[in-house]
Order: structure tokens, then sequence, then C-alpha cells
């Protein structure tokens, strides 16, 4: 039978690998648009399965033992591969941040009309889209100090290096390229979120050689551009 336009079996031999609308891989799912919605409700539903047994047990385990429950089960699967939701809409990373206010008053013991935000600066706690420009940075770190696999490392460029390569002169800044782009949809990608996200990070940042040190002051850094 020809194939049509919407017809995107493969066949193998004798067999026939037919599409399907969402794939999962190392516990991450892919959706075939890449528009994570099926990934991020998964994480919300399981999340806010564990969130009413955690209340159950607060004042027995008090706000420390909570607090590291609720980061285990909880924030660790927000933060799994966090670094896909870079350039998503507010609108579609909106459950995970319901997940997040809902752990904050959980563990403050919070009323439902009470803010969240207070809580948030109060435990450290970065909102959902800080998280991913956090684990942006952290990931652009790694390849600026060398300590990134190369497979990381050879999507971006330094300015510097870009500069040499065309015969420019070269720059002493540690900018990284941003490439041009046709569509919205590539600013997603590692080769420009990175580099965007890091690029705006304060020179003085940047120069952190201890990694430690640097994801401490990444972090404080963030707090307060968010909550100041």
């Amino acid at each position: 039978m020809t194939q049509t336009m919407h017809d995107l079996s493969i066949n193998i031999g004798s067999e026939t690998i037919k599409p399907v609308s969402c794939a999962r891989d190392l516990g991450f799912h892919f959706d075939d648009e890449l528009s994570m919605k099926q990934h991020i409700n998964t994480i919300a539903r399981t999340c806010f399965y564990h969130l009413p047994r955690l209340r159950q047990s607060r004042r027995r385990a008090g706000r420390e033992v909570t607090v590291r429950l609720v980061l285990a089960l909880v924030m660790s699967r927000i933060d799994f591969c966090n670094a896909l939701f870079a350039g998503l809409p507010t609108s579609t990373i909106a459950p995970l941040q319901r997940v997040q206010n809902a752990a904050d008053r959980l563990v403050l013991q919070l009323g439902p009309r009470d803010h969240v935000s207070q809580g948030l600066r109060e435990l450290h706690w970065l909102p959902i889209h800080t998280r991913v420009l956090y684990k942006l940075c952290v990931l652009m770190y790694d390849v600026h100090v060398g300590n990134s696999p190369s497979y990381i490392r050879d999507i971006v460029a330094t300015c510097r290096s870009a500069a040499q390569r065309s015969g420019l002169r070269s720059s002493s800044t540690t900018d990284y390229v941003k490439p041009r782009l046709s569509t919205k949809f590539g600013e997603r990608a590692f080769s420009f979120a990175g580099p965007h996200a890091w690029n705006q990070l304060p020179h003085q940042l940047r120069s952190i050689v201890n990694p430690a040190a640097f994801k401490k002051h990444l972090k404080t850094h963030f707090l307060n551009s968010v909550f100041n």
C-alpha cells in the first residue's frame, strides 16, 4: 500500500512500526507535538496523589520532616528533566505551579485563600519557571567549566570562539552564541535556551570557580530577582 502524507508507519522486514501519540523514555513522556502537556499532567496527578497523604501525617511528623518528604515525593518529580520545559507557555506549566503552591500550603499550614509567595520565599523554593532557568544555568555552568559531556558541550559555542572562527577580534566576554531562529518553537532547544539564560546572569556570578558556590549564589540571585 502506498504511504500517504499522514501514514508515518515504517516497514522493517516483515514488521510494521506504527506511530503513537506519546512515547515514554527514561520516565519522561514525549507527545507527538512535543508540547510536554501529557508529561506535566502526569506529574501533577502523581503529586496530588501524594499530597493528601502527607497532609494526614503533617501534625505528627512536624515541619522539618514534612519538608523532606515533600522534597522527596513531590519536588523531585517536578524537577526531573525540567530543562525540557524551557520556553513552554505559562498555561502549560501551570499544573506544576499549582502542585508547588499546594505543597507550600501543606508545609506551612496555610489556608486555601492565603497567598503563597511569602511562603515560597520562606522555604527558599523557586517558582516553577525560575526552577527551569536555574537548571539551564547549572547545565551551562558545567559546559563553561568543562564538566559537561561532549554531546552537550558541542551544542553551544562561546562568542569568543565564534569570533575567532570568523576572523573577527576575539571577545573577552563569557557570553554564548544564541543561534538565529526562524520559529518560536526553536527557542525551546538547549542551543538557544541555555545561552539565553546564561547570558542574562551577572558577570561576577559566571566567574565563580567552585560549583557548590555557584549554585548557592545562583539560587540567591534568582530568589532576589523573584521575590524582591
